[in-house]
C-alpha cells in the first residue's frame, strides 16, 4: 500500500483539459471538482442552471491518492472507535440477475474497505422482477434501503454501486429517498414516517438520502441514455432493421422495462421515463438526488460489451467519443482512462412538440427515419439534463483480456473464474471509495 509521500510523488502529472464550449481561457470558469454540483432550480420541471463547463482527463490514476493511509490504519476506520459500520454501501445488480452476481466484489470490497462499511447486496429485484419497470424496481429498492437504515443505528453515510440496469434502479430509488435538508435520525418519528418528508425537495446542492449523508454514486456499464440508437444495444450489431424491430419487440421479452429502455413508454405527449429522470419533475427530484452525492462515477466499457454501448454508459454524444488509450492505468488492469467533467450550464431538458410527434411516430408507425429522429431528440435532451451535474467518467477496455466479449460481466466480476479480468476495475472502485471517504472525514474534521 502506498504511503502519503509516495502518493504525492506519483501525482506529478499534467492533466489534459477538455473545453467543450470553445470559450477563450479568459471567459472560462475556474476548474471545479467534478464530484460536486452547483445548480439551482426554476419553476419548470425541465429547466435548470448550472456551473462550469470544463472536463479534465487524467491518465495514470494511481497518482490520485487512492491508497491513503494514516499511521498504518485505513483512514476510513478513524473516528469510529466502536467499530460499528457508519457507511452503508448498497450493491445493486442488473437485469435477470441476483445477489450472487456480487459474490467476488462484495468479498473484495469488505477486505479493502474495512469494518467502517456495511456492504449490503440488494435482493428486492432479482431475476424477472427486473422486468416490472425501472420505477417499480426503484421503489422496491428504496423500501429495502430504508429497512436497512432503520435496523442499523450507527449509519451516517450512504453510497451506491450498481451494475447495468441496476444503475437506473438506483437512480430512481435515490429520488424516492431524497430530502433537500440534512435529516436528524434522532428527531421524533425517525424513519417510520419519512416517505412524505423525503418527497419535499428543491434542486440544490446538499441534502440527504434515506436520512444519511450521500457520498458516492457509482455505476458500471449502465444504460443511462437507454438502449435506443445505433450500437446502444451492441448485440444488434448496428444493423438498422434490427434496431428498428427491437423497440416494439422488447416489451414482449422484458416487460415494462423494455419500453422504458427504448424510450417508448407512456403516452405520446408525455416524456419517456428516462428523460424525466434527467430532471426534477412531478415523478421525483431525480437530478437533486444525484446532485446531493459528493461524487458521481460512471464506468463504461469502450468495446466488447454486447449489452450496453459506450455512449449510453458514459453519457456522451457520438461526437464526444474518441479512440481510447489501450494501456491500462498503473495498478488497475483494463482501466484505461479517467475524465473529470464539470457541470455544463444549460436551460435543462425539454420535451418539445417536435419530440411529441416523433415519439408518436416511433410508437405507432416505426421506420428508420422516425425512430432515428426521435432517438436523436431525446438523447440530446437527456444528456443536457445529466450534464448539469459533474461526473467522473472511467473508461474500461478488455481488448487484451482472454475473453473480451464477456466485457459486460467482466466489469463487475460476475463470476470469479470466468470474469476475473475485471478485478482491476473492482480495485479501482474500492480505492475511489476510500479516497472519497478520506475526503469526507477530512472535511468533517475541519
Amino acid at each position: 500500500m502506498a504511503t502519503p509521500s509516495m502518493i504525492h510523488a506519483r501525482c506529478a502529472y499534467s492533466p489534459r483539459i477538455c473545453n467543450r464550449n470553445n470559450k477563450p481561457p479568459s471567459q472560462q470558469a475556474p476548474v471545479a471538482s467534478s464530484c460536486s454540483s452547483s445548480s439551482s432550480a426554476s419553476n419548470s420541471p425541465f429547466s435548470f442552471s448550472s456551473g462550469t463547463n470544463i472536463g479534465q482527463r487524467h491518465q495514470g490514476l494511481s497518482a490520485h491518492a487512492m491508497s491513503t493511509v494514516t499511521h498504518g490504519n485505513s483512514i476510513s476506520s478513524i473516528g469510529n472507535l466502536k467499530n460499528d459500520p457508519d457507511h452503508l454501501l448498497v450493491l445493486v445488480h442488473g437485469i435477470l440477475a441476483s445477489t450472487g452476481d456480487w459474490t467476488y466484489a462484495e468479498a473484495e470490497l469488505k477486505k479493502r474497505l474495512g469494518k467502517n462499511y456495511l456492504i449490503y447486496v440488494s435482493s428486492s429485484n432479482t431475476y424477472t422482477k427486473t422486468f416490472t419497470g425501472i420505477d417499480g424496481a426503484g421503489k422496491r429498492l428504496a423500501d429495502e434501503v430504508l429497512q436497512v437504515v432503520k435496523k442499523t443505528r450507527s449509519l451516517k453515510r450512504i453510497s451506491f454501486l450498481s451494475h447495468s440496469l441496476g444503475g437506473l434502479f438506483a437512480r430512481y430509488a435515490i429520488a424516492v429517498l431524497y430530502s433537500p435538508d440534512t435529516y436528524s435520525r434522532d428527531q421524533p418519528g425517525d424513519l417510520e414516517n419519512m416517505t412524505e418528508y423525503l418527497q419535499e425537495t428543491n434542486f440544490s446542492k446538499g441534502g440527504s438520502i434515506a436520512g444519511l449523508e450521500p457520498i458516492n454514486f457509482i455505476t458500471l456499464a449502465t444504460p443511462h441514455l437507454g438502449v435506443r440508437g445505433k450500437k446502444q444495444l451492441p448485440f444488434l450489431l448496428g444493423v438498422p432493421i434490427l434496431e428498428k424491430l427491437a423497440a416494439p419487440i422488447a416489451p414482449f421479452f422484458v416487460g415494462k422495462t423494455g419500453s422504458q429502455l427504448f424510450l417508448t413508454d407512456g403516452k405520446p405527449d408525455k416524456p419517456p421515463l428516462l428523460l424525466r429522470m434527467a430532471s426534477d419533475c412531478d415523478d421525483g427530484k431525480f437530478l437533486s438526488a444525484l446532485g446531493a452525492f459528493r461524487c458521481r462515477i460512471i464506468y463504461a466499457n469502450v468495446s466488447y460489451d454486447h449489452m450496453v454501448g459506450w455512449r449510453t454508459s458514459s453519457i456522451r454524444r457520438e461526437t464526444e467519443l474518441s479512440k481510447p488509450p489501450r494501456q491500462s492505468l498503473d495498478g488497475y488492469k483494463h482501466v484505461v482512462d479517467v475524465e473529470y467533467c464539470s457541470p455544463v450550464p444549460s436551460d435543462g431538458p425539454k420535451f418539445s412538440s417536435k419530440a411529441v410527434q416523433a415519439k408518436e411516430a416511433a410508437q405507432n408507425s416505426p421506420n428508420t427515419q422516425s425512430t432515428v429522429e426521435y432517438h436523436e431528440i431525446v438523447e440530446e435532451e437527456m444528456i443536457r439534463g445529466l450534464q448539469l451535474l459533474g461526473w467522473k467518467k472511467v473508461d474500461v477496455s478488455f481488448h487484451s483480456a482472454f475473453w473480451p466479449f464477456f466485457a459486460h460481466n467482466n466489469i463487475h466480476v460476475k463470476n470469479e473464474w470466468f470474469h476475473n479480468a475485471g478485478v482491476g476495475v473492482i480495485a479501482h472502485v474500492a480505492d475511489s471509495l476510500k479516497q472519497q471517504e478520506a475526503s469526507s472525514l477530512l472535511s468533517a474534521s475541519l
